[in-house]
């Protein structure tokens, strides 16, 4: 195992703590999942879309939780006819599932659509206010504003 330090990369940031327990939750994965197939789209400035292959799921066999800083899909099939069938092959993959991706501070989740087999969750970055950049003026003073009307 590999263990990395990353102190350095702290010492001139502030409010990061969370940075480090992704380091360490991505070095530590002994097998990363391949099941469902997603990909992770930006398709604003501020707009995100997770869009995952979940052929054979219906809207009833799939559960999305939001949390702060986590999105957790599950999916499970509850098909008791299939446990009749005597395949040959089964190339299609209708296991259980729980996928999990780690969301920065004020992404919300605007909504979720399942249409064709891809799972489409529509996410967006959604600063407050006070975090927006704004001008901070020098001693507190007004700025002044110069009428143009002519003499």
């Amino acid at each position: 195992m590999r263990h990395y330090d990353l102190s350095p990369l702290f010492r001139s940031t502030v409010g990061f703590d969370r940075l480090n327990q992704l380091f360490e939750s991505a070095f530590d994965a002994e097998e990363t999942p391949s099941y469902p197939p997603y990909d992770i789209e930006k398709i604003g400035e501020n707009a995100y879309r997770v869009t995952m292959a979940v052929a054979g799921f219906q809207d009833k066999d799939i559960a999305i939780t939001f949390k702060p800083n986590l999105l957790i899909v599950q999916g499970k099939i509850e098909d008791k006819a299939a446990a009749e069938r005597a395949y040959l092959y089964r190339g299609i993959a209708g296991r259980t599932f729980e996928r999990r991706f780690q969301l920065a501070d004020h992404v919300e989740v605007k909504g979720a659509k399942l249409e064709s087999g891809l799972l489409r969750i529509e996410l967006a970055l959604e600063l407050p206010e006070t975090m927006k950049t704004r001008q901070i003026p020098i001693n507190g003073g007004e700025p002044k504003v110069i009428d143009a009307k002519a003499a």
